[in-house]
């Protein structure tokens, strides 16, 4: 029901955590996949893993905060599989941790630069590729659960993790008649290299805020991501797919 042969997705970030789970569960489906990262060394080990699974699959080395860097990928992945259908925007990251009224201004537009314009950034050559194929297609990005309900002492986070929703939103609006559907993943707390090197407190008191008792894992990630990039959610645009475990809920 979710094949995805013949299908090419970008996965920013995708050497690791959530963008390679993104990935591996494309390439199950049969979906290549070109994987954008910055470091070399974990692009290789990523491309080596899904090509043990069957994928077909290329690394691109890329700072998605430098737009030469990203027009290099883009023109790199074109090449590599001759189009592209779908793009997770998912390269990102926490950021400084601290008070919000003791975070400098510099410190603030790198949050931005981070997790808002490179989004912005990697989204426009593609959305100019998908207009001009005509076929439609799929954006996808990665915020955060921390859009909803914030996070203390990472107001920069929880900021422009919330921003990426706004800008799904208006894309929806701009894109859709193109047939290109833009939607956002908001994970909770999953089981990632990043994650578990928070404190034990903070680990445990997101696993009783879960209404399932537990914390998030990698694999749960994989469905999703192929749902998203398939014609099944084609009915779904301008939308957040909530991943939690229901912590947002807030059980007792």
């Amino acid at each position: 029901m979710f094949d995805l042969t013949g299908k090419v997705a970008i996965v920013t970030g995708g050497n690791g955590g959530l963008g390679l789970a993104y990935a591996r569960g494309l390439v199950k489906c049969g979906a290549h996949v070109a994987v954008w990262g910055r470091n070399t060394d974990k692009n290789a080990a990523a491309i080596e893993q899904l090509r043990a699974m069957g994928g077909d699959v290329e690394a691109f080395a890329c700072d998605v905060t430098d737009e030469d860097q990203i027009a290099k990928a883009f023109a790199g992945t074109i090449k590599r599989f001759g189009k592209i259908d779908s793009c997770f925007a998912n390269a990102g990251g926490g950021g400084y941790r601290g008070m919000s009224h003791l975070t400098s201004r510099e410190t603030w537009l790198d949050s931005i630069d981070l997790n808002l314009m490179s989004v912005v950034q990697t989204w426009k050559p593609v959305t100019e590729h998908l207009l001009a194929r005509g076929e439609g297609g799929r954006l996808i990005v990665t915020s955060s659960v921390a859009a909803l309900v914030g996070t203390g002492g990472a107001a920069s986070y929880s900021t422009t993790k919330a921003a990426v929703i706004g800008l799904v939103q208006a894309l929806a609006l701009e894109l859709g008649q193109g047939g290109i559907r833009v939607n956002a993943i908001l994970p909770g707390f999953i089981e990632t290299e990043m994650s578990l090197d928070t404190s034990k407190a903070f680990q445990d008191s997101a696993r009783r805020r879960s209404a399932i008792g537990r914390i998030g894992t990698l694999e749960d990630m994989e469905g999703p991501a192929v749902f998203l990039a398939s014609d099944h959610s084609d009915f779904m645009t301008g939308r957040t797919l909530i991943l939690d475990g229901g912590h947002t809920i807030h059980p007792m």
